[in-house]
């Protein structure tokens, strides 16, 4: 079953469907397969001719059209071909119907109102004028009406008919789109049962468990762990699950960010100093990696370091020792080290920004912590779970939950800061929200109704040439969907019904190249 009112909302249809009204007056609606109008309010809709509401105001002319759209659908599967334009007989204009086509099956149309298809058809003009008139219309509604009549000759039809066609991929694409997240998570319902969460990790995402089955395998291991993802994914959730679920959990787990202090500050607070080493050094300070001692040290942003610091870092996990600052003996300690970082070490290494030797000593076991924007379908239980711990930061009260068209915003959005980003979200709301139990789209941050000034698909301009307008749009849409599906050009090939060739030869033609896209 096609959700059609969830279309409306959607910003590329939008965006394609301002383009028809701006370019030629025309509006759009959506029927099931029987004909019958989906996804529309009759009665609070603004259309862009006083034409079209005047005749679908009427439950006659709704019948009307209906049974013109199914009459199309039938030539169309008889003929084979793209789309039926015909007259529309109870209001005299033509109309365009594009199929909504789901596995070679037709769930429905694309109908574009209110047009003419070329000036041979100027006579109608009176015929619509009268039917406008028997239909209650006023004499300033129809000349209004009129004078938005656009006439589509065959230099435009084309390029119109790839705009109504448009509006179809992207019904298609957006029904796919929910069905395939829809399923995968009553997969994952029936695969894993109650596990949706690791420690404090949430997730029944695939990713997620295919982390926590490797969080299972090295419960008992005593390896070095380097933990690689974006900023606000959870590092240091894992480093604590993994510290927490050792033979090690009794004994200290010891955390330090790498970026917060310069080379000298951060080597007195890994290994230590002794009195009178330096300006200050009123007395002997034990450092981290000491009071980590048969525990676990929870190295964050280890990429920040200094070459220097990677040297000194290298023997304690060599060797063991280290030597505190102003000291002139090692010190041994037994620790297990945890490092994390959001940077790429590997291309580090390749530019000697990052030392080889460290680099394999941290690279033992390497758990890559996907990204939010990969493991969307885990964003209803993260959000749920925010939402309830930021309500029961602020007080009692009746549960507040994110409406339907709330919660495909969020998925829509990319969420750059990844679960943080999210955790801040739902904490803002429940602030925004007041007595009002339900949390609805209108209420999420600017930024995730845009989805986003790097994300979102901006549509084709509304001014210049046709041909231009189309390009824009058509850029947008690959350099969105390249983010979304991570640079997978046989994924977005698929999704957008080209060839993977046809595909390159556009990101070419755009210059859409993944590094120019990154800086």
């Amino acid at each position: 079953m096609i959700n059609w009112d969830e279309f409306e909302h959607i910003h590329v249809i939008k965006k394609l469907k301002q383009i028809l009204n701006s370019w030629w007056n025309i509006d759009v609606v959506f029927t099931d397969e029987r004909g019958q109008l989906r996804g529309t309010d009759l009665k609070s809709f603004s259309f862009c001719n006083p034409a079209v509401s005047t005749f679908l105001s009427k439950d006659t002319s709704v019948a009307s059209l209906a049974e013109s759209v199914t009459k199309a659908m039938e030539d169309i599967r008889t003929s084979g071909n793209r789309y039926s334009i015909r007259k529309w007989e109870t209001a005299g204009f033509d109309m365009a119907i594009i199929p909504i086509s789901i596995e070679n099956d037709f769930m429905g149309c694309v109908v574009a109102l209110g047009f003419m298809k070329d000036r041979s058809q100027v006579s109608r003009i009176s015929e619509i004028r009268e039917r406008m008139a028997i239909f209650g219309a006023s004499g300033d509604t129809i000349d209004k009406a009129i004078g938005k009549i656009s006439f589509i000759d065959d230099q435009d039809r084309e390029h119109f008919l790839e705009l109504v066609e448009l509006v179809a991929q992207e019904v298609v694409t957006l029904h796919l789109e929910i069905t395939t997240r829809e399923n995968r998570i009553k997969e994952l319902n029936k695969e894993l049962g109650s596990r949706y969460k690791y420690d404090n990790m949430i997730g029944k995402s695939k990713p997620m468990q295919t982390l926590y089955a490797l969080l299972d395998k090295i419960k008992t291991a005593d390896s070095t762990v380097l933990i690689q993802g974006e900023n606000g994914t959870g590092k240091e959730l894992i480093a604590k699950a993994i510290h927490y679920n050792s033979l090690r959990k009794e004994k200290p787990f010891i955390i330090q960010n790498c970026s917060a202090f310069n080379d000298n500050l951060l080597e007195s607070e890994l290994f230590g100093h002794v009195k009178g080493s330096f300006t200050g050094a009123i007395r002997d300070k034990k450092g981290l990696f000491e009071m980590a001692d048969k525990g676990t040290f929870f190295l964050d942003e280890i990429g920040d370091t200094s070459p220097t610091m990677q040297v000194k870092l290298l023997r304690v996990l060599q060797e063991g020792t280290f030597i505190p600052v102003g000291a002139v003996e090692s010190r041994r300690v037994d620790v297990r080290i945890i490092a994390a970082t959001n940077r790429n070490l590997k291309e580090m290494v390749e530019a000697g920004t990052f030392r080889e030797d460290l680099y394999y000593r941290l690279n033992v076991i390497n758990l890559n912590v996907p990204s939010l924007r990969d493991r969307k379908e885990d964003i209803p239980l993260l959000a749920e779970y925010f939402l309830n711990k930021a309500q029961a930061a602020n007080g009692a009260g009746p549960k507040k939950v994110l409406t339907k068209r709330g919660l495909e915003k969020l998925y829509d959005y990319a969420w750059p800061g990844n679960v943080r980003e999210l955790q801040n979200e739902m904490e803002r709301l429940i602030v925004l929200a007041g007595p009002e139990t339900k949390i609805t789209a209108d209420m999420l941050s600017p930024k995730i109704l845009e989805l986003g000034d790097k994300t979102k698909v901006q549509g084709a301009r509304l001014h210049g040439k046709l041909k231009d307008a189309l390009e824009d749009l058509e850029r947008e849409m690959i350099r969105e969907g390249l983010r979304r599906t991570g640079w997978n050009k046989s994924k977005l090939a698929k999704e957008l019904g080209i060839s993977r060739a046809g595909l390159i030869m556009k990101v070419e033609k755009y210059g859409l190249d993944k590094r120019k896209m990154l800086k």
